[in-house]
């Protein structure tokens, strides 16, 4: 292949897609995947307060840097390496180091909407939708940010009701018709198996 395989993988909040992804490229080998995380995209505020950024709606379009998105993907598919940014959604602010992501044969781009931009969407040779129940997700994502990010309870169900909700219905679940493959209920493995095989199939 003289151009790598591009791949996206959309889904909802705490749907599985880093589980989809995970298993992909351990079936692919880790060594022939490039990886870009859409949640490292997201636009700085430098300018803002940590009150306003905490109030910033993270699930609509509109908060990600797709120029920058757009930027790195191409640079990749043109076997450049890229300097991944890293964002702290503790502070709600893009940390200063950044993560060196070199070209592969396989370019995995996972995010929650990661299928929305057309021009992206064009890039890519496989289009996956993760497909699982709202109420799996919101104990996953309730779970992830009590864990990881530091929220409390209420700060996860408030911001749940008030944009990852409406968001997910409004954006998210309409890239489905997008989808090369919906994967449903999560990590499908009889189905990541068949995609492993034929994604490995064209790099042979």
């Amino acid at each position: 292949m003289t151009s790598p395989f591009i791949i996206g993988i959309a889904g909802g909040s705490g749907s599985g897609k880093s589980t989809v992804t995970a298993l992909l490229a351990e079936a692919i080998g880790r060594e022939r995947v490039a990886l870009l995380v859409q949640d490292n995209y997201y636009r700085d505020q430098p300018h803002r307060s940590a009150e306003q950024r905490s109030q910033t709606n993270y699930d609509h379009p509109d908060a990600f840097d797709w120029a920058l998105l757009r930027e790195h993907l191409a640079a990749l598919g043109e076997g450049q390496p890229i300097a991944m940014p890293h964002y702290d959604f503790a502070t709600h602010r893009r940390a200063g180091q950044s993560q060196t992501v070199v070209a592969a044969p396989v370019i995995v781009l996972e995010g929650i909407l990661a299928l929305h931009d057309a021009a992206l969407r064009e890039r890519m040779a496989l289009k996956l939708f993760v497909d699982t129940d709202g109420d799996v997700r919101f104990i996953r994502r309730l779970e992830r940010d009590i864990a990881e990010r530091g929220r409390t309870v209420q700060q996860v169900v408030a911001q749940y009701l008030a944009t990852v909700r409406p968001m997910h219905h409004q954006f998210v679940e309409p890239t489905r018709r997008f989808a090369d493959v919906i994967l449903p209920h999560g990590a499908n493995d009889p189905a990541l198996e068949l995609i492993a095989a034929r994604v490995t199939g064209l790099l042979r």
